[in-house]
């Protein structure tokens, strides 16, 4: 029996996902659950778990390819009702595997089909061979063919696709590289911009600007295809087009204001050194987001109108009795703001543990699109690229957002003196229609106060 599978919603209402790489190969056997593919969406980069047990009888989308929500991207061979196991020698608890995926497919990856037995089996272990010229997309490499150009899938594509990004991959087309050869000096094998540049100049393409602006007497970019040009065109797609689509509705729909408190953060900072010390905190790291994100959900329980949503449709005010506390995450896609559930129930252990998974966790890009929505309110920490204060935009559907700058030893006033003191500049942004000033600068206030002096916390709870 053949099933296809299509592609689930793999968010909230997200109309297309990017086909990033096939796990499996036409001809192979896959297991319930087993990943078949890494796609990516608007907000993530996610592995596709298989609805079925069975053999793999089509690809219906090529790597790269942005496929529509709805659309079949696989087909499989699965066992008939009666039990008969598909061809191609399937595993014996194909049947019974395939008859659980039948109650309930997913829509949405992580709700996978009821998997009967116990332990997930090990997928088919899949060797890289031979590099083969199909891996190359685009005009500038063609292998001799025959006359019928069409490559089925099941010929020679069996090796796993190189790791890398959407506009790396663009960039190597253009130059007609083929990324099997490239070695990639990126996290985890990625190949980066770099590694493509230096392997086309044998090592001189080292930065970019070369890319831009070195030109050949013939007019064309040194080392680069002629297509290249003087400009760098990469499509608006993935994250960077979801970002840029929420922050404009986000700053023409909420009014924004936006409010500094520069706090002499002194004491903080000696206790962040005290507790990175303490036996009780061995192992975990610990950073100024720390303790700023444990100051913001302090300042919370006093000020809960900061904790809260606008909903136009119902024309409703709806406060939240929890804090999903969102962190702005730069990643080499983009922007992503992913958060952590019920924050405000973590001891100081428990969020320093949550912050760092889900900072390395958004850096691999592998942030669960669950994980990216229904934020209750965000910190952005600027003062990693050494900013003092700023204007942030608030994510969609949230009443504030609090950036903290960087931490500065500078005269400040200090037991009537003039003492070097560790310095920083709190920057929040609210939405006026949720927020009122006051409401606003109480609950800037009281974070100041917190980081001024942890102590001020006996009097707050």
């Amino acid at each position: 029996m053949i099933k296809e599978f299509r592609l689930p919603d793999l968010g909230e209402g997200l109309t297309e996902s990017e086909i990033l790489s096939w796990k499996v190969a036409v001809g192979d056997t896959v297991t319930l659950n087993q990943v078949i593919a890494e796609v990516e969406t608007a907000k993530a980069v996610v592995e596709l778990p298989s609805p079925f047990a069975g053999v793999i009888t089509a690809l219906h989308e090529e790597p790269g390819t942005i496929v529509e929500v709805g659309k079949p991207i696989v087909s499989f061979e699965v066992a008939d009702d009666g039990g008969a196991s598909p061809s191609g020698a399937a595993p014996a608890g194909v049947a019974t595997a395939a008859a659980g995926a039948a109650k309930r497919e997913p829509n949405l990856v992580g709700y996978g089909a009821v998997v009967e037995s116990s332990g997930r089996p090990a997928r088919r272990a899949r060797t890289f061979t031979t590099p083969a010229v199909e891996h190359v997309r685009g005009p500038v490499v063609e292998p001799v063919r025959p006359e019928n150009p069409v490559v089925e899938p099941v010929e020679t594509d069996t090796a796993e696709r190189p790791r890398s990004t959407p506009p790396v991959r663009k960039l190597a087309k253009d130059l007609g590289v083929e990324l099997a050869a490239v070695a990639g000096t990126g996290a985890g094998g990625l190949i980066t911009r770099e590694d493509v540049q230096n392997f086309v100049g044998g090592g001189e393409l080292s930065a970019p600007v070369r890319h831009l602006s070195a030109v050949s007497d013939s007019g064309s970019p040194a080392g680069l295809a002629p297509q290249g040009g003087r400009e760098v065109r990469t499509p608006i797609k993935g994250v960077r087009k979801f970002t840029a689509a929420a922050m404009v509705a986000s700053a023409f729909t909420a009014p924004h204001a936006t409010e500094f408190l520069t706090v002499d953060v002194t004491p903080t900072m000696d206790l962040l050194a005290k507790l990175k010390t303490s036996r009780a905190f061995s192992g975990y790291k610990l950073t100024p987001l720390t303790l700023v994100a444990k100051a913001v959900l302090i300042a919370l329980r006093r000020n809960p109108s900061l904790n809260s949503r606008w909903e136009e449709a119902s024309q409703e005010i709806v406060q939240f009795n929890y804090v999903n506390l969102g962190i702005a995450a730069a990643t080499p896609r983009g922007l992503t703001v992913p958060n952590i559930k019920d924050a405000d129930t973590l001891s100081l252990l428990e969020l320093s543990a949550a912050l760092t998974g889900l900072t390395e966790t958004a850096r691999a890009g592998k942030t669960a699109p669950a994980d990216l929505s229904g934020g209750t309110i965000s910190i952005t920490n600027i003062g990693v690229f050494g900013i003092d204060a700023g204007t942030p935009i608030l994510n969609p559907g949230e009443a504030a957002i609090l950036a903290m700058g960087a931490v500065r030893k500078m005269p400040w006033e200090f037991q009537d003196e003039v003492a070097l003191r560790q310095v920083m500049t709190l920057s929040l942004s609210f939405d006026h229609r949720l927020v009122d000033g006051e409401q606003g600068s109480r609950f800037l206030a009281d974070i100041g106060a917190i980081l001024a002096e942890p102590g001020m916390v006996l009097t707050m709870v």
